[in-house]
């Protein structure tokens, strides 16, 4: 009883915090708690216009027989593993370049890289779609002049996905670039001077003192991207529509195929449920991985 009421009189005394937190919680259980809840329960329906019946775990039994979804997770499981590694190694290594510059400078260097992050993926789809056309493409023109035939780079099987990698890798690490770069300026100088004392060359000093203290922000970075991989989309529907032959369908363009498409809502849902669970896999090994405590 005594327990209750002191929970009561931390909750009143609190009460202006509650308040305003109340409406960004509202939005979020509505906007994206309920819609989770409902997609766990379509998992679970034949959900047809003309009637809802329940079938229990037959969609799920569908969506692992398909051999399209199972290549849908091998393609995501490529773009991931392709552009995560790639962006965050361009970041650290954009990051670790500016660093030494001033702040005016740095701030300069920040701001161009961050700007296509706030492009319009669909602006840089349509710039990167004129960039691989085959026959007038920028890519292609810059290859004839070193005697190389045109090549059909979103249409043929073995170099679309790789495209696609190029395409994110080049153009995103933007807000990445920021995170490293403020992470570096808040580690204490006298580390860097105490690592020359002792005759460190830059390197060792990178290697040895700026990356295992960038692991908390690396860790947020790799799972962030990890998840937002996972769930790529616009690049992949105006630019490939999931081929040539499948290679580029990845799980959430396979989702969009199945639920708007096909009015399948059952077994996107049920796909839609892998793929939650997957993202939560990879999180939680990323955070056994890279989640320790940093002290300085």
């Amino acid at each position: 009883m005594t327990s209750l009421r002191h929970f009561g009189t931390r909750i009143i005394k609190a009460r202006w915090a509650y308040f305003f937190v109340a409406p960004h919680l509202v939005l979020y259980c509505v906007f994206f708690l309920l819609p989770v809840a409902w997609s766990m329960v379509l998992s679970l329906l034949d959900y047809q216009w003309w009637g809802v019946e329940f079938v229990g775990v037959a969609n799920y039994v569908r969506v692992f027989a398909d051999p399209v979804f199972w290549k849908a997770v091998v393609n995501t499981a490529y773009y991931t593993l392709g552009v995560v590694p790639l962006w965050l190694g361009k970041a650290l290594i954009i990051s670790a370049l500016i660093f030494p510059f001033r702040k005016p400078l740095q701030t300069f260097f920040k701001a161009a890289f961050y700007l296509p992050h706030v492009t319009s993926a669909v602006i840089l789809s349509m710039i990167w779609l004129w960039i691989y056309n085959p026959p007038f493409g920028l890519l292609n023109y810059l290859l004839a002049f070193l005697g190389v035939d045109p090549v059909a780079w979103l249409g043929n099987k073995l170099t679309a996905m790789p495209s696609l990698i190029l395409m994110q890798v080049v153009m995103g690490g933007g807000s990445s670039i920021v995170l490293i770069s403020a992470a570096m300026n808040g580690i204490p100088m006298y580390l860097y001077e105490a690592a020359e004392l002792d005759g460190a060359r830059p390197a060792q000093v990178f290697l040895r003192v700026t990356l295992p203290l960038l692991k908390p922000t690396l860790l947020y970075l790799v799972v962030t991207g990890t998840i937002n991989s996972f769930q790529v989309f616009t690049n992949i529907y105006l630019m490939t529509r999931g081929g040539p032959q499948f290679s580029t369908t990845t799980i959430v363009y396979m989702i969009y195929d199945t639920a708007f498409k096909q009015f399948q809502f059952g077994p996107a849902s049920a796909m839609a449920m892998v793929l939650f669970v997957i993202t939560a896999v990879f999180a939680l090994v990323q955070f056994r991985w890279l989640g320790q405590e940093v002290e300085y």
